[in-house]
């Protein structure tokens, strides 16, 4: 295992209400499999980040219920802070949300969009391109729900996978230990129909989504398990 004098974690729960939506009980099993010492969780919802002087190596940028078009002040807060770990090279992984944001924070707001169609449910994608997170060019399938996506990247940026409603399912910015990932691959397949029928319950517009997805046959490839092994890699 990783102990902190390799590896220092900064845990950004951008979750608003947890008893909906929990990240950290969704990523908490792998990220324990992997680091000996724990983590360091934030609730950045609440403005609460950490200090990158406290010799922070790594910055984990988890989903939302929030979208990225609307955004509160506590979403500003969070991309200076995304902006300073990028200048000081620490290694980044934003999922969902936390990969819309990262994008955001690097590119501005014509990189992000609403969602010409929407996924939810298990999807198949399409990884396009070997990488040191994602590993070798497969199919793969995995949990999402996204209203929201990421456009427009830049020639900084290289695309490593898609799917067939979402051009950006994964990227990296190039040469560096930064990737984002558009699908919950940390969401297994009992907590992701826990999830949808939290969301079914909030009666939403939406409720017909959730519960299509919920009826439909669950697959998911464990792409988890490679991504924080590799995300959390020691690194100079």
């Amino acid at each position: 295992m990783i102990n902190k004098k390799e590896v220092k974690v900064a845990f950004l729960n951008n979750s608003i209400d947890t008893s909906i939506y929990n990240p950290e009980e969704h990523w908490k099993p792998y990220l324990e499999a992997e680091l000996e010492d724990g983590w360091d969780s934030f609730k950045a919802t609440k403005s609460h980040f950490p200090d990158l002087e406290n010799g922070y190596t790594h910055l984990l940028l988890t989903g939302s219920e929030s979208s990225i078009l609307e955004r509160e002040n506590w979403v500003y807060e969070e991309v200076e802070l995304i902006q300073e770990a990028v200048e000081r090279g620490l290694s980044i992984l934003g999922s969902c949300y936390g990969h819309q944001l990262l994008v955001f924070a690097l590119l501005g707001p014509s990189a992000v969009r609403r969602s010409i169609q929407p996924e939810v449910g298990w999807i198949p994608i399409q990884i396009k391109e070997r990488s040191e997170l994602l590993g070798e060019k497969r199919q793969a399938f995995s949990f999402s729900v996204h209203f929201d996506e990421v456009v427009n990247l830049s020639e900084a940026f290289l695309v490593l996978a898609f799917s067939s409603h979402c051009a950006v399912q994964a990227f990296q910015l190039k040469g560096r230990p930064i990737w984002g990932i558009q699908i919950h691959p940390e969401i297994n397949i009992s907590n992701a129909q826990k999830l949808l029928k939290n969301l079914i319950g909030l009666e939403l517009n939406t409720t017909p989504i959730f519960e299509n997805a919920l009826k439909s046959d669950p697959k998911d490839s464990g792409l988890i398990h490679s991504i924080v092994k590799n995300f959390l890699k020691p690194r100079e």
